[in-house]
């Protein structure tokens, strides 16, 4: 090759990389200036790594943040649809993550762990850098999942001047121990970094005193700190009968298993369903005494909910009804109703209890168990229509507490809870509720609950309690939780958040 050849590609060469530094700083200038922007007041994004329609406190985050005026992104998976609460209101903007291909699922768990991380980062970083515009606020994220949320809300709060905003629904390693043992190193990395990035914030809220308490004095957090309780939003209520009629019209094309229609009354839509009845033509709705309903709402079919301990029961149940019932001695005061059982929720332990379910209800006559997937707008109503809830929330770091009973008493309706270390900061023995231990013991409650339903004494006197609690909580309530405050999620939010969120707000957009 001639020399004046080789000189001329080497120029060539020279101006191609003189002119890939050029762009190089053009872009770094233009995304520098991009990221450097004065944080926009009153904005916010409302990040969840996982389905936005089933993250009903994110939600209600969003929608407190909406209504206050704030332009409001909420960040997460796309699966079941949003409230529509929310969704109708003006300045509320929903943004998907992407997610890892589907055949990634077939590979090692934690091949697929790293692929997912990745997939995540590269998602919520572009949604929180990009695709909003302008930097918000501030940025409100849910824990868990701890990993790699925490570290890249951080990074986002330290590159766009945003306000971070932790909620701590519970502790990330302590779900992850549960599949594979506190003693495993990535249950260790994960709690390291889980402490670490989710140590410093503007702001910390917690779901229980408890979990403030351990976090405060194990961790040593820094940044503003409140308790918010779990409360449900103010269209959850206890159901009129015309509402539980139309519920049921609804729902009437998901009862069609032949175990149920063998059991429950034979519907005549529109003027009967299998729990109510209509008289015309004044059109007047009534729900009938023979069934009673239970609900185990809102289940997420994971290990942390102990399902065994509901099958035991409920063979617990029919054992007794048939003794009860069928005994020569039966009196109208000791008799046992019939009792439907209905699961609602999604998860991966779904399919096996169902099966387990359905080979022992063909021996019973007086209990029957159906799993629902109801549409956001009528699980409130299920609630309502209900007679008695149960809880098989069994926290994994004993810190947190299950929304669905929150849920539940939003709609009038008593419970029986698995006892762990911090539900008496929810459930009172006695009161609004019964605790439970074990199967026995949970049969137990369901009989005396329903002992000559509908005109049970006992399951009376817990409606009474949850109708006559105090609409508005005291603000200088016991630190330790003695006394049972209730109220709205909007009241409880614009009582504890409000303050934190408008204080340092120097002028409006």
């Amino acid at each position: 090759m001639s020399v004046s050849k080789a000189r001329e590609e080497w120029s060539s060469f020279d101006l191609l990389l003189v002119l890939a530094c050029i762009l190089c700083i053009v872009v770094t200038v233009k995304i520098s200036r991009y990221v450097k922007r004065r944080p926009k007041h009153r904005s916010v994004a409302v990040l969840v790594l996982g389905d936005v329609g089933r993250s009903p406190r994110m939600m209600y985050h969003a929608e407190s943040f909406a209504k206050l005026g704030f332009r409001t992104h909420l960040v997460g998976y796309k699966g079941s649809k949003p409230v529509s609460s929310l969704t109708s209101l003006p300045h509320v903007h929903v943004h998907h993550l992407s997610e890892p291909p589907t055949f990634f699922r077939r590979v090692s768990f934690g091949l697929f762990a790293l692929v997912k991380i990745a997939y995540q980062t590269i998602s919520v970083l572009y949604t929180l850098m990009f695709s909003i515009t302008y930097p918000p606020e501030f940025i409100m994220v849910q824990n868990p999942p701890s990993i790699p949320t925490l570290a890249l809300v951080w990074f986002v709060g330290w590159v766009r001047a945003s306000k971070v905003i932790i909620d701590w629904h519970n502790l990330g390693y302590s779900i992850l121990a549960l599949k594979l043992g506190r003693a495993h190193p990535f249950v260790m990395i994960a709690k390291r970094f889980e402490e670490i990035f989710g140590r410093s914030a503007y702001a910390h809220l917690f779901v229980t005193r408890a979990m403030r308490d351990h976090l405060v004095s194990n961790w040593n957090l820094t940044g503003r700190m409140a308790v918010l309780h779990d409360r449900p939003p103010s269209h959850f209520h206890k159901c009129l009968p015309p509402e539980v009629h139309e519920l049921f019209i609804r729902l009437g094309p998901s009862l069609k298993d032949p175990s149920l229609t063998d059991f429950l009354p034979k519907p005549n839509v529109p003027y009967s369903t299998e729990f109510t009845m209509t008289s015309w033509p004044s059109r007047e709705s009534r729900i009938s005494s023979q069934y009673s309903q239970i609900n185990m709402p809102n289940t997420s079919w994971t290990p942390d909910e102990d399902f065994d301990t509901l099958l035991e029961a409920l063979q617990l149940y029919e054992e007794r009804a048939r003794a009860v019932n069928d005994g020569p001695q039966s009196s109208p005061t000791e008799r046992l109703p019939k009792i439907w059982m209905v699961i609602t929720g999604k998860g991966p332990l779904q399919a096996m209890y169902m099966s387990r379910v359905a080979r022992l209800q063909e021996k019973w006559a007086f209990v029957r168990c159906s799993s629902l997937w109801l549409e956001a707008e009528d699980y409130p109503l299920l609630l309502g229509s209900a007679d008695l809830g149960i809880c098989l929330h069994a926290s994994s770091s004993a810190l947190d507490l299950p929304m669905k009973v929150v849920d539940m008493f939003g709609c009038g309706l008593p419970v029986c809870a698995l006892d762990f270390k911090c539900l008496p900061e929810l459930v009172k023995d006695g009161r609004n509720g019964m605790v439970f231990k074990g199967s026995r013991e949970l049969a137990d409650q369901m009989e005396a609950l329903l002992k000559s339903f509908p005109s049970s004494t006992r399951l009376e006197s817990l409606r009474s309690s949850l109708r006559g609690a105090d609409k508005l909580p005291d603000t200088h309530s016991n630190s330790d939780g003695v006394d049972w405050e209730w109220c709205s999620w909007a009241d409880n939010w614009n009582r504890i958040v409000k303050p934190l969120v408008l204080r340092n707000v120097e002028h409006l957009d």
